[in-house]
């Protein structure tokens, strides 16, 4: 009897010290979560710093969630910390390699520091899951990416593998200029004067489009139609890389 009696109590106790265990990782869930929602606010309202206050206490309580890591990778990237940034988008596939929107964002900052191939593969990575809710962005910046290598056929395949999927993700102003660059690029200057002017009906101070829309023009031989479209490019953003380029086509076209 005594035996039995020794044996509840024992199992009693690990119950007990399991309970007191679960209530405590909870505890501590929460305690992070909280850090984790304010870094959250901080991200949207681009107080990078103050996100990262909040982010690294979360790690220190819940140092494998990889959501936490997916936040620090952002703020340090929203500071111009690459690779701090790069570091923790690491850690994030590693804690769980289905993570697409980490892969897409790794994949950005790498076509952002040049190295294409490597931000092609984590695009690839990003869209292996079928889960992924948003595999059009991916395809998307996949475009950007072989337009980068000079690869411009299948930057167009992946521009309109993007618009496909779901046509009002990606803004229509920005993915119809790049797919009239890509399109001037291969020498098809009537396809890219239309992707232009899609863009320009919907967003009219767009620089870019107006100014490679200039470009086809002069292609074209429809010198006034050049001069209009650089002319607006000088006045929208006349301080402008675009704005700079757009005045000294117009002085060759001029003289």
């Amino acid at each position: 009897m005594k035996r039995t009696n020794l044996i509840v109590v024992t199992v009693i106790f690990f119950i007990l010290c399991g309970m007191a265990g679960c209530a405590t990782n909870g505890l501590k869930k929460e305690r992070a979560d909280a850090h984790l929602d304010v870094g959250k606010a901080y991200i949207q309202a681009r107080q990078y710093t103050f996100a990262l206050k909040e982010l690294l206490e979360a790690e220190k309580i819940n140092p494998r969630d990889p959501e936490i890591h997916y936040c620090l990778g952002i703020s340090y990237h929203g500071k111009g910390l690459t690779k701090e940034a790069i570091a923790e988008f690491e850690k994030v596939v590693d804690l769980k390699p289905n993570y697409s929107n980490a892969h897409n964002y790794l994949g950005t900052i790498y076509l952002s520091i040049g190295l294409v191939d490597k931000a092609i593969g984590e695009f690839n990575k990003a869209l292996a899951n079928v889960l992924y809710t948003t595999p059009e962005v991916a395809l998307y910046n996949m475009g950007r990416a072989y337009s980068q290598k000079g690869d411009y056929r299948t930057a167009l395949t992946k521009y309109n593998e993007a618009v496909i999927k779901k046509p009002n993700t990606i803004p229509i102003p920005l993915i119809e200029k790049d797919m009239g660059i890509v399109s001037f690029k291969l020498g098809d200057v009537d396809k890219a004067i239309r992707h232009f002017r899609k863009s320009l009906e919907i967003a009219p101070e767009y620089v870019e489009p107006h100014y490679w829309l200039g470009r086809c023009y002069v292609k074209k031989g429809n010198v006034d139609g050049a001069i209009e479209e650089f002319r607006a490019v000088v006045r929208i953003a006349p301080e402008s890389e675009f704005g700079r380029k757009a005045r000294e086509s117009l002085e060759a076209i001029e003289g």
